[in-house]
């Protein structure tokens, strides 16, 4: 018979998908402890079970464009408010046939959990990229239209050209490929929502760099966002390179 220490790391290796066997293996076991394990198994497949559930709704536009569509990107953006970096867009191609679960609008989920769906998404994806419009970029046209520019860019590093994008909430100008902008699209589509963790992983992990290069500002925290000791840091020690000059006329002299 089994120890209860060895039927932990059975469970805990179960979770990949094979929960469904573990508790038909253990269910009969009387030991308290084991017990405990297969409720928690049943427990953690409900969960799995809605989260899937979840998804399939999440799935609905990539279903429906499916028939006509082949290759369907879904296309999202980090960092339009804050006060200094760049603009991140994130361009995702899914695959129909594999599975990704817990995808959502990156600001409804974790960084922990937004690191561990990165990886999942760029190790499945058909495609994938990130494209960027730098501080002086945003000063120079607006934070829009650069914007725009950022999700031009990652569209064009694709390494397949899509036959349909799913946008969030924005149709972006001189792209020859058919849109969708879906309202709130980032908690509507799974597409949408690999996007927007895409791009906003990418451009967390470029603040968390710039919080080396200048310091006191709090960029590794605030990831350049306005928060009050940010807003102190800017007004005692004057703008960075990486400060948005149209942003931040409000606070210093520019």
């Amino acid at each position: 018979m089994k120890s209860i220490s060895e039927i932990k790391e059975i469970y805990q290796a179960a979770q990949n998908g094979m929960l469904p066997d573990f508790i038909r293996e253990y269910e009969q076991d009387a030991r308290s402890g084991v017990k405990s394990l297969v409720e928690k198994a049943k427990r953690e497949l409900i969960r799995l079970e809605n989260e899937r559930e979840r998804m399939q709704k999440m799935l609905s536009y990539e279903k429906q464009f499916g028939q006509d569509y082949a290759l369907i990107c879904g296309i999202d953006e980090a960092g339009r408010g804050p006060l200094a970096g760049p603009v991140v867009a994130g361009a995702v191609i899914l695959p129909k046939e594999e599975e990704i679960l817990y995808l959502n609008d990156s600001k409804k989920l974790s960084a922990k959990k937004r690191e561990e769906l990165y990886d999942v998404i760029m190790e499945k994806a058909v495609a994938a990229a990130v494209g960027f419009a730098s501080p002086e970029r945003i000063d120079e046209i607006n934070i829009l239209q650069a914007t725009y520019e950022a999700m031009r860019e990652a569209v064009a590093k694709l390494e397949c050209r899509p036959d349909l994008l799913l946008n969030d909430a924005v149709t972006i100008p001189k792209l020859e490929i058919r849109q969708v902008p879906i309202i709130k699209g980032d908690a509507k589509s799974a597409s949408i929502a690999a996007a927007s963790i895409l791009a906003k992983v990418t451009r967390d992990r470029l603040m968390v760099e710039y919080d080396k290069v200048f310091p006191g500002y709090g960029f590794k925290d605030n990831k350049g966002y306005g928060a009050q000791a940010h807003i102190e840091a800017l007004k005692k020690m004057g703008p960075t390179p990486i400060h948005r000059r149209s942003f931040i006329g409000h606070f210093v002299d520019v």
